[in-house]
């Protein structure tokens, strides 16, 4: 006998099996889903590069108004590319406003022992022999096109540090780009203590990296060297 409940029951299936299989689709479609209530799922908004009849050039994505800076966004150059503002070459040394930021030279140095020791000792070694742990396995397993070179070798020691730090920043060959993990501040730090290293024998680097209290002895940088001829000078990086 037919009962009141099983024919609410019947009723309630015969509803959601029909909108269950409306709302499938056999194949990939671009068509919209079935969605009963809508609420704000139709926005009266525009899609990215659709015209627009309401601005006069009939574009929906406007452009920032002049002279618009973004937030944090560095302006200059040299600093944030390692070229002259004109495009004209590398510059020679590091910029003035990279030590500044650092609170002096010596400062700046220091911070780029820590930031070198965790992203370039890898590869390039503790001295910048180009014996890292990284380079010793590639050797060891018949890699040795991947080693990393020295940056004691007389070809980086003449780069501009311009160039040394596009190097960091954009990456050369086996080596990656360091641009999103190290920031610009700590790309010029390496830069400064890398040249640090380049006037100490790698023993000696070896012997200075640290005290008895664990401190790092940092030595102090020798001027940079200018670019050794328009060779290096249209290399986008050096190591």
């Amino acid at each position: 006998m037919t009962t009141r409940r099983d024919m609410t029951f019947a009723f309630i299936l015969a509803m959601v099996v029909p909108l269950a299989l409306g709302a499938c689709r056999g194949q990939v479609s671009k068509d919209p889903p079935i969605v009963p209530i809508r609420n704000m799922y139709d926005q009266p908004r525009y899609d990215p590069q659709e015209a627009s009849a309401f601005f006069e050039d009939g574009r929906t994505m406007r452009p920032p108004v002049e002279g618009t800076v973004a937030r944090e966004m560095e302006t200059s150059h040299e600093l944030t590319e390692g070229r002259y503002a004109n495009g004209n070459g590398w510059i020679a040394q590091i910029p003035a406003e990279a030590i500044r930021r650092a609170g002096g030279m010596e400062r700046l140095v220091t911070r780029g022992h820590e930031r070198y020791n965790i992203y370039c000792s890898a590869c390039h070694g503790i001295a910048g022999d180009g014996e890292g742990a990284v380079s010793r396995r590639a050797v060891a397993g018949g890699a040795a096109a991947f080693k990393a070179p020295s940056l004691h070798d007389e070809r980086l020691l003449h780069i501009p540090d311009g160039q040394l730090y596009a190097t960091i920043t954009n990456g050369v060959r086996n080596m990656p780009a360091y641009r999103h993990s190290v920031p610009l501040q700590d790309r010029w730090a390496i830069v400064a203590y890398v040249r640090a290293l380049q006037v100490m024998q790698p023993a000696v680097a070896v012997a200075q990296q640290g005290t008895a209290d664990g401190a790092p002895a940092d030595p102090q940088p020798a001027e940079p060297a200018e670019a050794a001829g328009d060779d290096t000078e249209n290399q986008e990086g050096a190591p």
